[in-house]
């Protein structure tokens, strides 16, 4: 069944498959360096030992066309794994419009050409999600830059946001707020309260009402800025709520907890959002 398995994945990327059985044959043999090798070479990883490339028959690195073939193979494993398929997120792409114009153009036409390969049907079963500002899908330096690009992804976004499609093909999110922050919050509640002994004890004293005001606390000591609050908001959450509740039965966060930031687990963006303590925290420029 295996090699069925790596006869089917050979016919989409036979390079995918070689070093597959490669793997294989190493970790039979106990060659431990020369799998690990291997495994480093599908990663795309530079600089790769000759003897692993040696041993798995394959040479030089991989390009986007190995890797497109390579993404193809893995589709093929995981639909005979039985999954549904693949979800592929390629977050922050507006860090494009930072680089440099050559290779912002290269990366704007591969992004074009993965998009008619899925339209293709070529990668069945795989789902790209691309995140980015509206100046990045807007804007001059992004999309727009590449009008076949720009037509693909157009949407008509000049309706009321009430009646947005959720099947087109770009999606606006709304504007994070307190509301949705305390929603983020009791959604990881119940996932971190799911199945442990202690699940009553958490829900009942990390309740709703408690989640809200730590997320109102969290993002009053941020400037009101609510956008920049979850990372620290989710860590006092799980780290000084949840994880005490979980280990001390006598633990009573409305109690025993009481919300501290200090500078030294803030990054830039937070402190400089922190609201002044005292006219000593204020920095003058002289």
């Amino acid at each position: 069944m295996q090699e069925q398995r790596l006869a089917a994945i050979n016919r989409y990327a036979p390079a995918f498959s070689t070093a597959l059985r490669a793997y294989r044959r190493a970790l039979g043999a106990g060659e431990t360096a020369i799998a690990d090798g291997i495994l480093a070479w599908l990663a795309g990883e530079p600089n790769v030992g000759i003897a692993a490339k040696r041993y798995a028959g394959v040479k030089g690195d991989i390009d986007h066309f190995a890797a497109l073939s390579f993404l193809q193979g893995l589709l093929v494993i995981l639909r005979d794994a039985g999954f549904a398929g693949l979800l592929l997120v390629l977050d922050e792409v507006e860090t494009l419009q930072r680089v440099r114009g050559d290779v912002r153009e290269k990366s704007l036409n591969a992004l074009r050409q993965l998009i008619d390969e899925v339209d293709a049907g070529r990668f069945s079963g795989l789902y790209i999600l691309v995140t980015g500002t509206p100046a990045f899908f807007d804007g001059p330096q992004g999309v727009q830059r590449l009008p076949p690009l720009a037509q693909r992804l157009h949407t008509d976004f000049a309706t009321d946001a009430r009646f947005d499609n959720p099947r087109a093909v770009q999606v606006r999110l709304p504007g994070f707020d307190l509301a949705r922050l305390g929603l983020v919050g009791r959604r990881v509640r119940d996932i971190y309260a799911g199945g442990q002994p202690s699940q009553d004890r958490l829900m009942t004293l990390a309740d709703d009402s408690y989640i809200d005001t730590l997320a109102e606390a969290v993002t009053g000591n941020l400037g009101g800025k609510v956008g920049i609050a979850p990372r620290l908001f989710l860590k006092k959450l799980v780290g000084d709520v949840l994880d005490r509740i979980d280990q001390f039965a006598d633990f009573d966060p409305r109690q025993h907890y009481a919300l501290t930031l200090q500078d030294s687990e803030l990054t830039a963006i937070e402190r400089n959002a922190r609201a002044a303590r005292s006219v000593d925290d204020i920095e003058l420029d002289l």
